[in-house]
């Protein structure tokens, strides 16, 4: 009850301030904390699949900039706008704004370090954002800071550090669980998993991620992490533990993903694998698909290119519509067909002296 009466209230106010040209009176009305817990409620709502909040959270950003903007030191004896501007920080926030609202603060220096990491980490020093956020333990500050921290303590040693970037991505879950924050963390946790080569770790945040967020606006990065992880991890993940993780998305999510993994797959020369997938998608789900997607037809006959004979992948090759090709897949068509031509060309007789 008490978070949809403050997400009432920011909603309230997100009208109020597209009616009215005192959009600065409404940003007076909630506190500064009031108004971070209301982003991130539209956060989690965005995460779980809510496409339509995201101009509520562009708009409640620009609001919150305004409000830490002409905050004070007496704001700021409140802990929670304090930790409400770490919040904001670590959403993303304006990194001008963070660090000239942190010089105003009265706390402890324990949460200026992390004000001065996280504006390290807004500007891209990447370095000093580990420097000044490193000794200080997540689990050990409050709970509405400590998930935000983990995450960008995971992300900022994923390459340096990718074991202990994965546990920081795991805590930043446990202390955010179905929210935006978890969100960000098994997304994060799919492309360091492939990277280290832990294929068990990749296949169980991939699971994860696809049961919970599937439909997040950030998925597509999801899927470009999939992908690669598949194809990274082509000798070490079965066939079988791939359809499992599609079965759990809808049927054109899951073609799509397939048509990727084959393409990628064939041009890397990952025959099976890019006959399994073209298959996959080709077929569809319990062999209901269509097989006159161009895609699958190109992507399949290049995975058969090693084991079939000459004649029929120039016969396969041929009858793909062109047509229905991207750019880049009719130059991919053209190159194989160019290949099967020089293979099937006769020797040239030498010339006589």
């Amino acid at each position: 009850m008490k978070a949809r009466s403050i997400i009432g209230g920011a909603i309230a106010l997100l009208l109020l301030a597209a009616g009215s040209p005192s959009a600065a009176f409404a940003q007076d009305v909630l506190q500064p904390y009031q108004l971070v817990r209301s982003l991130q409620l539209i956060q989690d709502r965005i995460a779980g699949g809510d496409h339509a909040a995201l101009p509520m959270q562009a708009k409640l950003l620009e609001m919150i900039d305004a409000r830490m903007r002409d905050a004070n030191a007496e704001d700021f004896k409140e802990p929670k706008n304090f930790r409400a501007l770490l919040v904001y920080g670590m959403s993303g926030g304006n990194p001008v704004t963070v660090a000239a609202a942190a010089s105003r603060a009265m706390t402890d220096p324990q949460s200026l370090a992390i004000a001065k990491g996280v504006v390290a980490y807004l500007n891209g020093r990447p370095a000093n954002a580990i420097e000044m956020l490193k000794p200080i333990d997540p689990m050990s500050v409050p709970p509405d800071i400590g998930a935000f921290l983990a995450l960008v303590k995971g992300s900022l040693l994923a390459a340096d550090d990718p074991a202990q970037a994965l546990a920081l991505l795991d805590e930043a879950r446990l202390l955010s669980p179905g929210t935006l924050v978890e969100e960000a963390a098994l997304r994060r946790s799919v492309g360091i998993a492939a990277a280290q080569g832990d294929a068990a770790r990749f296949a169980l945040a991939s699971t994860q991620y696809v049961a919970s967020y599937l439909y997040s606006p950030y998925a597509s990065q999801f899927a470009d992490a999939f992908v690669s992880g598949v194809i990274t991890l082509h000798m070490a993940i079965s066939q079988d533990k791939i359809a499992d993780i599609t079965s759990m998305m809808d049927p054109e999510r899951e073609k799509v993903i397939y048509l990727r993994i084959a393409r990628h797959a064939a041009i890397d020369g990952m025959t099976e694998l890019s006959a399994f997938a073209a298959a996959k998608a080709e077929l569809g789900r319990n062999g209901g698909g269509s097989q006159d997607d161009p895609r699958s037809q190109l992507y399949s006959s290049l995975s058969t290119m090693t084991s079939a004979s000459v004649d029929e992948v120039r016969a396969k090759l041929g009858k793909i519509d062109r047509g229905k090709l991207s750019q880049n897949d009719r130059d991919l068509l053209d190159a194989a067909q160019a290949v099967a031509g020089e293979v099937g060309a006769p020797g040239k007789t030498p010339a006589k002296g």
